[in-house]
């Protein structure tokens, strides 16, 4: 009864709080996630999560130009050089946006709803909307070296 009873009690304490989305994000949800410049430019989107034998995370392998990845160039980037946002992306675009949108429909992501969202629904979901990249350009990442997985 005392192993079932301290069983009960450490599976417990292994659960992962009701909160957890708040804290922490899945890494399936943060590959393919789109990555912008300061400007709002897409530079490319997330391809490859790194993780070192201790499980921290290493980097990130960002897929830049390119199409349905022929001719993409894949560049490592420090976690701490990229700043995850909850809220989408803001165009910069002439004309006003439709109410409820965040601009036209070819410029949302596909794989990102194209109506506003609240902070608390992206969290819910357990993944940003998106990366910021400051001070980069598309050219800039692209004269980067290549990252090889050898």
């Amino acid at each position: 009864m005392r192993k079932l009873l301290l069983g009960g009690l450490l599976a417990t304490t292994m659960l992962i709080p009701a909160f957890a989305a708040d804290v922490m994000w899945r890494s399936s949800k943060l590959i393919g996630l789109n990555v912008y410049n300061s400007q709002n430019e897409k530079l490319g989107d997330i391809s490859e999560i790194l993780v070192d034998k201790s499980g921290k995370i290493n980097g990130v392998v960002i897929g830049v130009g390119g199409f349905l990845g022929m001719g993409q160039h894949d560049i490592k980037v420090e976690m701490s050089k990229l700043k995850f946002v909850d809220e989408p992306v803001r165009t910069s675009s002439s004309s006003p946006a439709p109410s409820g949108t965040t601009g036209s429909a070819s410029t949302v992501p596909a794989n990102r709803p194209a109506t506003a969202t609240t902070t608390s629904t992206t969290r819910s979901n357990w993944y940003p909307d998106h990366a910021v990249l400051s001070g980069a350009t598309k050219d800039s990442l692209k004269s980067m070296p290549e990252f090889k997985y050898d």
